[in-house]
């Protein structure tokens, strides 16, 4: 990138998505779009309207160091801080997960069983990192009353935030555990919901770079298998869940069957139909607690 050119915004959005590209980004004129104008101190849409208006120097140079972590493999979300999830916006640091699309067919699901009545309905979210899954069912299920739970105390910060960004803290009780571990004996729930680590120790070498080198491994990987995280929140979830209470597990295609084996194995536990994704792939695991 020259210092001598006349730069426009509409000619930096050209140079930095085809560099970009040449660097194997998935989605190079998103991320430079994003990239500008945070740079810029703007919104995204606002930059359709400036193609022709001059950057200065001072942007330039900001632009300048945020590319420069981009190509280096660090994330787009990490670099701006925060992530789009369900027409909502989170906070992300390197402590959590960043939020993804994928993601939002476990919350859909839980809104449609959720959803209506006047009754108070009460949610569990094991592994709540930036607190998405939480704080979206808060927001969209104002009778309902959340549980979050992380083993991570740094994720767990990032979720208060989010929380109180979105006015919902006052109906999510966070609390730092392994699984159920630290969460009230007597406490039961309507709604067990969770994207635990479900990739298997093999599988981490063939993801993106990005994702294998930034977000944080132990969100990520559950173990050799893939499903170790799965197998010890089934029995805690049969023990915490109200009777024809729902449990919602987010999986890898890879790991569905053996999922489905675990649950079917477990006692207390009904095997339901698996939610699949824009792409007909299984990415919701369901289950509901049988007659007791």
């Amino acid at each position: 990138m020259s210092q001598d050119e006349l730069w426009t915004v509409g000619r930096l959005l050209e140079w930095t998505a085809d560099f970009l590209k040449q660097r194997d980004a998935d989605s190079p004129r998103l991320d430079a779009e994003v990239l500008l104008a945070e740079a810029l101190g703007c919104r995204r849409i606002e930059l359709y309207t400036a193609f022709t208006e001059l950057v200065e120097e001072g942007p330039r140079g900001v632009f300048r160091d945020l590319l420069r972590r981009r190509a280096e493999g660090t994330p787009v979300a990490y670099l701006v801080g925060r992530r789009e999830f369900y027409s909502l916006s989170f906070r992300v640091t390197p402590d959590v997960l960043i939020p993804r699309p994928e993601t939002e067919f476990l919350v859909i699901t839980l809104l449609d069983w959720a959803g209506g009545g006047s009754c108070p309905i009460h949610i569990c979210d094991v592994g709540t990192g930036s607190g998405i899954i939480a704080i979206t069912a808060a927001v969209h299920l104002p009778r309902a009353r959340v549980t979050a739970v992380d083993i991570c105390p740094k994720a767990l910060e990032v979720a208060k935030v989010n929380a109180r960004q979105h006015g919902v803290d006052d109906r999510i009780e966070f609390i730092q555990s392994d699984l159920f571990e630290a969460v009230p004996s007597d406490r039961r729930f309507d709604f067990v919901v969770s994207n635990p680590p479900y990739i298997a120790e093999a599988e981490m070498a063939g993801l993106a770079r990005d994702v294998r080198e930034h977000e944080p491994r132990g969100a990520l990987v559950a173990g050799p298998r893939g499903t170790e995280v799965i197998e010890r929140l089934l029995p805690g979830a049969v023990e915490r869940l109200l009777p024809d209470g729902h449990l919602l597990i987010e999986i890898s295609p890879t790991t569905h069957d053996a999922a489905l084996e675990l649950i079917a194995a477990t006692a207390g536990l009904r095997p339901g139909e698996t939610v699949k994704d824009l792409a007909r792939l299984p990415r919701v695991v369901q289950a509901k607690v049988e007659d007791r």
